[in-house]
């Protein structure tokens, strides 16, 4: 299983579920009244659900051998739809910008290492496992790694490393990881304050751009040009919600980084109509699911999706790591024994393994996640 480039294969781990920052403003108070923002965990499991769809319906590669012909012929009318899916990744990109400034903002950076391992490695390290395993399976037709590559796969380093990844998805989380240790470095280090938040978000922006133009590896693997925009909007709409829609210069961060991601999402994911392609997205429609992560993740920052405060959005955000991260390798194995093994219709197959890999996404969380994620975060910072 070698890497896939951007352009064919998406997305982020979710960070942990959301809530209100300790102690804000008037202006950024949770207008759910809550201290949960319910709305957002909803957001994270639509972009799970949209990449789910693009691994499922989207794409051609191993999923094809799954279905046993091409996901276009399956689902003539939806695939050309389900190929936006990958657009899940920069919506959940925007998603851990929020979120991370949010939870990280008045924290030691002691506790904002504790949370962050601990919110990733568990279910992380119990989905290595698991798929390894049953790849291993004699009558799974997936090959699994070698014990050395798996092993090293449980440090989320593998890709620096030049080693083949378990999980595909996990690309998603080594971007993460830098733009955790950007956040704390320059962040929560120094104390957050609005004004640091601001210069950071001016400064990655610039250094980004600058970094794109250097073509220099080393500069484009710490500073992300091509991911940047989104976790900076992210940061820029967390600004709106803690001090209030009257910051012109939280709106100027969102504006830039909006207008900056929309050209890397077409740079990367657009091509001409009629260049050999599975799929083919305009850029129309490429710049209208860009735009509605940010305004959808810009309305939970204003309190405009208050309403959405029903609490099994709590559990569905819940489940949207470890759901992401098992649902492609393990969906492969559901869609065969599904659709070939019991002769399922397609649209039938995709719900039921949809539905399977959120149980299973369920089990991980309350066996692995929920027992391990206090003790591992104790483990790190005994002080909490």
């Amino acid at each position: 299983m070698s890497a896939p480039q951007l352009t064919a294969d998406p997305p982020p781990a979710a960070p942990d579920p959301a809530r209100t920052a300790p102690q804000p403003a008037i202006q950024g108070r949770s207008r759910t009244g809550s201290s949960r923002l319910r709305a957002l965990d909803g957001l994270r499991l639509l972009a799970a659900l949209m990449v789910a769809a693009y691994h499922f319906g989207g794409r051609d590669g191993e999923i094809s051998q799954a279905w046993g012909g091409s996901p276009a012929d399956q689902f003539p009318t939806a695939a050309p739809l389900f190929a936006y899916g990958c657009l899940g990744v920069q919506i959940f990109f925007v998603i851990s910008g929020f979120v991370i400034c949010l939870s990280g903002w008045g924290r030691t950076l002691r506790a904002f290492v504790a949370s962050r391992i601990s919110r990733l490695y568990p279910a992380y390290w119990a989905a290595i496992l698991l798929v390894t395993a049953v790849f291993a399976l004699p009558w799974v037709a997936y090959k699994a790694l070698p014990p050395s590559d798996v092993l090293t796969n449980l440090t989320m380093l593998q890709q620096p490393l030049g080693v083949d990844r378990v999980l595909g998805v996990c690309w998603t989380l080594w971007a993460e990881m830098r733009f955790y240790a950007l956040f704390a470095l320059c962040v929560i280090l120094p104390g957050a304050t609005r004004g640091r938040v601001v210069l950071f978000c001016a400064g990655w922006t610039l250094a980004a751009a600058l970094a794109q133009t250097a073509h220099e590896p080393l500069l484009d693997t710490v500073l992300m040009p091509e991911y940047a925009p989104y976790f900076i909007g992210g940061i820029g709409l967390y600004l709106l919600h803690r001090y209030g829609a009257r910051d012109p210069i939280a709106w100027a961060i969102v504006l830039v980084s909006w207008l900056i991601g929309q050209h890397y999402a077409v740079e990367r994911l657009w091509h001409a109509a009629s260049v050999p392609a599975f799929s083919y997205r305009s850029t129309t429609g490429i710049v209208a699911v860009i735009t509605l992560g940010f305004a959808l993740v810009a309305a939970v920052a204003l309190g405009k999706l208050h309403w959405a405060n029903w609490r099994w959005l709590t559990v569905a955000g819940a489940l949207t790591y470890p759901f992401y991260l098992v649902h492609e390798h393990l969906g492969w194995v559901a869609v065969r024994a599904l659709h070939h093994g019991i002769g399922l219709p397609s649209y039938a197959t995709l719900i039921l393994t949809v539905g399977l890999m959120l149980l299973l996404a369920w089990v991980l969380h309350r066996f692995v996640e929920r027992p391990l994620t206090p003790v591992l975060k104790r483990a790190i910072d005994p002080r909490r």
